[in-house]
């Protein structure tokens, strides 16, 4: 009797252990390769093997405690054909969702996918989605990344996305998005996030509430935005990476203060004019430097790290003279 207790017993920890994925998300899961036209990239994706067996499902990961489906990630694969599937919402317990490099998956991003509370990073990066960026998630409070970079998304960018607390980046760049940058970008509370929105087609001036914020990276480049963007510099700042160059901004650049922790600086293809100022020479972790086709006057800075740029870093401006340029300073 003992020895058919013992039997039975391990029969259930065998049955427990290779069952080990909950039902649902296992339910979610088939109806996601099914949504794909059972894609070959979800041939692992079998009743042979549990959903939550070491990685045992391809792209699949779990929580080892409680069984349940953490991170969701589909990538590189011309075979994944349609939408995102709405049972990605019933996958409650996601905390990453990646879809990355799928060229034919179009559409929108669905409502669904605001049901995820628990999602923290979403990346949705070099696809052919298209349609606005929905608003909801501007109320998933837990998003810690959003890249939707690389895809046809259109449209303003939604100013709820300001009201996230915990916010570390977002990369919105390589889309058709219009409009201005919205004013809650300045009014972070809690993380301030690296803020990529370059390759899109926004407009007009830049919120002076930006200037209030210590961000660590800027990418505005190749935008149609114009008007005064020196509220972006400052010594007081902890700022690594500026980035406004293809823009139409025009103001005196010969008053911006630098942090000293600059280390990639990209102004080229402005309306920018002054000088630049000396202080610049000060800054011994630049690692990057474009300054040219500008409208700058005055001597290069000697010194620091300015002349280990060449010529390429400056020229195409009205006036600058000076090493690297071959263009002699009138005394």
């Amino acid at each position: 009797m003992n020895a058919f207790r013992l039997s039975t017993l391990l029969l259930l920890l065998l049955s427990s252990l290779s069952s080990a994925c909950n039902p649902n998300d296992k339910r979610a899961l088939f109806q996601i390769k099914k949504s794909f036209n059972n894609s070959y990239h979800f041939a692992s994706w079998t009743n042979q093997y549990d959903c939550c067996s070491g990685d045992a499902w391809y792209g699949v990961t779990c929580d080892s405690v409680n069984g349940r489906v953490t991170g969701l990630s589909i990538i590189k694969d011309s075979g994944v054909v349609g939408h995102i599937p709405s049972a990605v919402g019933d996958l409650s317990h996601l905390e990453t969702l990646i879809f990355h490099k799928l060229p034919n998956l179009t559409g929108t991003i669905p409502p669904a996918i605001g049901k995820l509370h628990n999602l923290t990073q979403l990346l949705l990066t070099w696809n052919s989605l298209s349609g606005s960026i929905p608003k909801f998630l501007g109320t998933m409070q837990n998003l810690n990344i959003i890249e939707l970079s690389f895809n046809k998304f259109s449209g303003k960018i939604p100013a709820i996305l300001g009201n996230l607390t915990k916010l570390n980046a977002i990369w919105l760049d390589r889309n058709n998005l219009t409009g201005k940058i919205p004013e809650s970008f300045g009014r972070f509370q809690g993380n301030v996030p690296d803020l990529h929105l370059s390759h899109n087609m926004l407009t007009g001036e830049i919120p002076a509430s930006l200037g209030s914020l210590d961000f660590s990276v800027i990418d505005f480049s190749r935008n149609k935005l114009e008007g005064d963007a020196s509220m972006l510099f400052s010594a007081n700042k902890s700022t690594q990476y500026i980035d406004i160059s293809r823009n139409l901004f025009e103001f005196d650049f010969s008053n911006v203060t630098f942090p000293e922790t600059l280390t990639n600086l990209d102004i080229s293809h402005n309306k920018i004019r002054g000088n630049i100022p000396s202080e610049i020479t000060e800054l011994q972790n630049l690692q990057f430097l474009n300054v040219s086709y500008n409208r700058l006057c005055g001597e290069i800075p000697q010194g620091g790290k300015l002349q280990d740029f060449d010529s390429s870093s400056y020229f195409h401006n009205r006036c600058l003279c000076g090493a690297p340029l071959n263009v002699t300073c009138e005394n």
